[in-house]
């Protein structure tokens, strides 16, 4: 079947390494490119994501950051929903005490109260550099700007994302999207918004989600995957991810989107 749409995440489902894409990648797209719409979609912040879209030569098509926080397609922004500023203060205040970090991201903007191995990694893998202040300073901006955050990265120990996942759950699971990516992350997006949201958003009248076929490996991919014309999951994906996908193809870091456009996309 031929799809009007490719949908993939990015960290661990297209890159084959902790930040570019492949060769091989790259030749594949460039072979269905011209009938398909690329769409990147990603948790990721906008810089983060357009040198990879160079890359693969789509920087005509639309991006989706912030797990479809923010949708733009060049300089336009086509949908944009942050976290109000209220929001923020409460749940700084959650963290006053314990060993969290705040990362704060609006638009091409990311703030860290300091430097440590998980933002060094950040900045290494994404290609896109932090703005170091005090969180009480970039709230106190943000609040005369009047914006929000599109994302939040809480920067944890272990023992302390186990202490505050449930309290912000509690707390914030009515307003927020709470997303555990790994034992001292906590992801935190607007409650409203989705990678899925954000796809029905760039179809138009006479295309529907049969028209797409969408790659990922994570909890934050279930919901694009499983709505869509087709699903797959990498093989490194989590068990959930890899039982709600029409199929599995091998992993990331055996160029496991490349492999599947080869076999079953291209001409």
């Amino acid at each position: 079947m031929k799809f009007k749409f490719l949908c993939s995440d990015l960290d661990g489902t297209m890159l084959s390494s902790k930040s570019d894409v492949s060769k091989y990648l790259i030749e594949q797209i460039n072979k269905i490119k011209h009938e398909t719409n690329i769409i990147l979609v990603s948790a990721r912040m906008p810089s983060a994501m357009y040198y990879i879209q160079e890359d693969l030569g789509i920087k005509e098509q639309p991006i989706i950051c912030y797990n479809g926080a923010l949708v733009l397609s060049g300089n336009t922004e086509i949908k944009s929903v942050f976290i109000p500023i209220s929001v923020l203060n409460q749940i700084y205040l959650l963290c006053k005490g314990l060993n969290a970090d705040l990362g704060l991201y609006y638009k091409n903007e990311w703030y860290v109260p300091r430097t440590s191995v998980r933002v060094e990694k950040e900045i290494k893998y994404t290609k896109s550099t932090p703005t170091f202040q005090d969180t009480d300073t970039t709230l106190s901006d943000w609040n005369e700007r009047k914006i929000g955050a599109h994302k939040i990265m809480l920067m944890c120990t272990k023992e302390s994302a186990d202490e505050l996942m449930p309290i912000l759950n509690e707390k914030m699971g009515a307003l927020l999207n709470l997303y555990r990516s790994n034992d001292t992350l906590i992801e935190i997006a607007p409650k409203e918004v989705s990678k899925l949201s954000a796809i029905q958003l760039l179809l138009k009248d006479h295309e529907s989600l049969q028209d797409v076929i969408a790659f990922g490996d994570n909890y934050n991919d279930i919901d694009m995957l499983s709505n869509v014309g087709c699903g797959v999951a990498v093989a490194n994906a989590r068990e959930e991810v890899k039982a709600i996908s029409s199929y599995i193809t091998l992993e990331n870091t055996q160029d496991g989107v490349a492999h599947y456009i080869a076999e079953n996309l291209v001409n």
